[in-house]
Parts: structure tokens; C-alpha cells; sequence
């Protein structure tokens, strides 16, 4: 779907904060040389990842196939018929999870919708990377699941960024909106708590909002919002596609230019709007790199390497100064970053 330069691959360098990029290299990624950890030498990776019907995960499958092209990687990847297909995503996993597959990549709808179907990858031992959205931590443990690693956006800092943002956008008292993605769930909760952090007293939150992530959903809400607080003056938005649902009420409400909306993702559509003058900035995550990186942890651990517990993948605040930069990147980021697997790759 997206076009990339081949070398890239091996050559990406992930800008990680020191802390992530010097983590100690623990916990066993495979048990032997080649080994998917249950005695066969499959080197065949399955992900199964988040519904297509969202940009985001349409980069994240993206990077997870043009890199296993480019290093030769047998994969294959199943997604969720949408955000809400908890039960059909658990289902598709639980049909690859009995296939000679020697490591799997999740991209988990919930914390727990796929700890189920998960529990037996993890009796054969096969090495689980996991990406994204993490795996509760407690149904993990009590499931007895090894996680080889962890790849995927601190969500909270990605919160703060924004909110940072918009502290020096809007006047001190101003009243501002929130609107967060499915109710409860992690992610959302850590983006929205991550701006509030950020924005403390110095900003009035007159409302916060689930919609859902959608952006239907999330333009009825900020039209209200508007109508019923007319001196708001900033929405936060924990993704693009309700970022741009808020852009079409503040258009409907003619007022563009005069309420400043951020959301989180860097999705391209997003990029053009805050380059057009829609959003006015958006926190880039990298579903792509995270693809890439998924992969190549399964490589790594079918081969027997070990990995880092966890791996921060990089974000980047992208304002209408960045925003060109950001667009002929796209899905790439922008500006270049170290990639902490780089070294543990096997050589052909």
C-alpha cells in the first residue's frame, strides 16, 4: 500500500530516548538457533493486527510486510474487521496459533480480548511480540505469558506533547476539550492523562468525551461541545480520525483559525490538514516503524537472539512548519532515528 525504500530495513535509525536504547538486552527471545522454541525450525511469522478500516493500521501492516519482502521473511498477517471485532480478531489468531508458525506478532484490540487464544503459543513456547496496544500485564501472568517484548509509542508522553502544544497556543485559564477513543481503554486513558499532566491548572477542561475514535462520532460530540461552551478554545484528541471530526465542527461552527485542535497519530490525512490549516498539529506516531520493528523482533527471536523487554518506537509533534517535511516522508518518519534490533539481526 505505501511505497518505501528498501534500504531502509537495516538501515532506519530509531531516535529512542537513552533509557529505552540502553535498556539491557533481557529476557530470551527464542530458545535455540532457528528455533520457533517448540522444537520445529519455523521461521514463518503470523500477525494479527487491528482493523484495515483505520489508516494507522493499514501503515502498521505495511511495515510488517514490506519488510518481511525485503529480508525475505515468510509472513503472513490476518486484521480485525474493525476497532470493535474483539471476539473475530481473537478468532483469527486462534486459527494461526495451530499453524507452523515459529513466532507471532499481536496487535491486541483490548488488553485482554487475545490472552486466550495467546495462552497456547505460549505453552509450545514460541516467541510472542507484541506491538501497539499492550497485553494486560496481570491476564498475561495469570495466563502464564511470556511477552518477548514490547514495541509501541509512550502514549502518555504523545499526550504530554500536545498539551505542551496547546499550553503556548491559548491564553492561561482557557477553557479546553477532550475527546478519547472507546471508554477505559488504556491507550486513550494514557494519551488524555499525559495532556492533562501537561496542561495541569494553567488550562480550564470544561468536558471530556469518549468517541469512540471515530469521526462521526467525534464531530457530533465537539459540535455540541461548541454550541454549548462557545469560549472553548482547544480540543485534544487522542487520534487523527477524531481530530479531523472536530476540524469539521469547528469549520461548520465558522470557526477555523480560532480554536486550535491536536490530536495524536500523524496519519496522512492528518499531516495535510494541519499543512492546510485544519489541524493545528498532530503528535506522528509510526505505525510503519512499529511494523518494521515487530518483524524484525520475530526475526531476531527465531533466530535465537534476545531482546530488549521493551522498545520505545518514536513520535515527533508535527506543526504546519514540519508538516511537508512529514508528508514526503510518510510512512517513514521524518526526521532520522536509531534502531535498537539493527544489531541484533541476523546475517544472511
Amino acid at each position: 500500500m505505501f511505497s518505501k525504500d528498501a534500504t531502509w530495513m537495516r538501515s532506519a535509525r530509531i531516535a529512542l530516548p537513552l533509557g529505552i536504547a540502553a535498556l539491557a538486552l533481557a529476557g530470551c527471545a527464542g530458545s535455540g538457533s532457528g528455533d520457533g522454541g517448540d522444537g520445529s525450525s519455523s521461521s514463518k511469522v503470523a500477525a494479527v493486527i487491528k482493523g484495515l478500516d483505520n489508516p494507522f493500521f493499514q501503515a502498521m501492516e505495511s511495515g510488517i510486510q514490506e519488510t518481511a519482502d525485503t529480508d525475505g521473511v515468510d509472513v503472513t498477517i490476518q486484521a480485525a474487521a474493525d476497532i470493535g471485532d474483539t471476539t473475530g480478531q481473537a478468532d483469527k489468531l486462534t486459527t494461526l496459533a495451530g499453524q507452523d508458525f515459529g513466532c507471532f506478532i499481536v496487535n491486541p484490540i483490548s488488553g485482554t480480548n487475545l490472552v486466550q487464544a495467546l495462552a497456547t503459543i505460549g505453552t509450545s513456547g514460541k516467541p510472542i511480540v507484541n506491538i501497539d496496544n499492550p497485553i494486560d500485564s496481570d491476564a498475561a501472568k495469570s495466563a502464564n505469558l511470556d511477552i518477548a517484548t514490547y514495541i509501541g509509542t509512550d502514549n502518555e508522553a504523545a499526550g504530554g506533547k500536545a498539551g505542551d502544544f496547546v499550553k503556548e497556543k491559548v491564553a492561561a485559564g482557557s477553557e479546553v476539550a477532550i475527546i478519547g477513543g472507546v471508554a477505559g481503554d488504556v491507550t486513550s486513558a494514557a494519551r488524555v492523562d499525559g495532556f492533562k499532566a501537561a496542561i495541569g491548572s494553567d488550562l480550564d477542561v470544561i468536558q471530556e468525551s469518549a468517541a469512540d475514535w471515530k469521526r462521526e462520532v467525534a464531530l457530533t460530540t465537539a459540535t455540541d461541545i461548541i454550541a454549548a461552551n462557545p469560549n472553548v478554545k482547544a480540543f485534544f484528541a487522542a487520534n487523527d480520525d477524531m481530530g479531523l471530526g472536530i476540524v469539521k465542527a469547528v469549520e461548520n461552527a465558522g470557526l477555523t483559525g480560532q480554536i486550535v485542535v491536536v490530536s495524536v497519530d500523524g496519519n496522512k490525512d492528518a499531516l495535510q490538514s494541519v499543512k492546510d490549516g485544519g489541524l493545528s498539529a498532530t503528535v506522528a506516531q509510526y505505525p510503519y516503524a512499529i511494523g518494521t520493528l515487530g518483524l524484525q523482533a520475530c526475526e531476531v527471536a527465531t533466530s535465537g537472539g534476545e531482546l530488549p523487554k521493551e522498545i520505545e518506537s518514536p513520535t515527533a509533534l508535527v506543526t504546519p512548519t514540519e508538516a511537508d517535511d512529514a508528508i514526503s516522508a510518510f510512512p517513514q518518519p521524518f526526521a532520522p532515528f536509531e534502531n535498537p534490533l539493527e544489531p541484533l539481526l541476523p546475517t544472511n
